[in-house]
């Protein structure tokens, strides 16, 4: 079994939330996504702060194409590894 993460990035966290609740609906993900804070460099302020949803894909049956255009519905990206 392998070990294979996609990250996607996203503005805020209300978008986070929205996006990994919406991830198991569309994508029926057989684990829950987990939302991490990720700080700008040198920067303290909450506003400066993008969140990263990171998804298992252990059976890699998740299309990084589509899991790129589900990103952009929240102003986001996936991170290339």
């Amino acid at each position: 079994m392998s070990d294979v993460r996609h990250v996607l990035v996203l503005p805020d966290r209300d978008a986070a939330e929205e996006a990994a609740e919406a991830l198991g609906d569309r994508f029926g993900l057989a684990e829950e996504p987990q939302l991490v804070r990720d700080a700008l460099a040198g920067e303290d302020d909450a506003e400066d702060a993008q969140w990263l949803v990171v998804l298992t894909d252990s059976e890699e049956r998740l299309d990084p194409k589509e899991l790129d255009e589900f990103a952009g519905e929240w102003d986001g990206w996936r991170e290339e590894p």
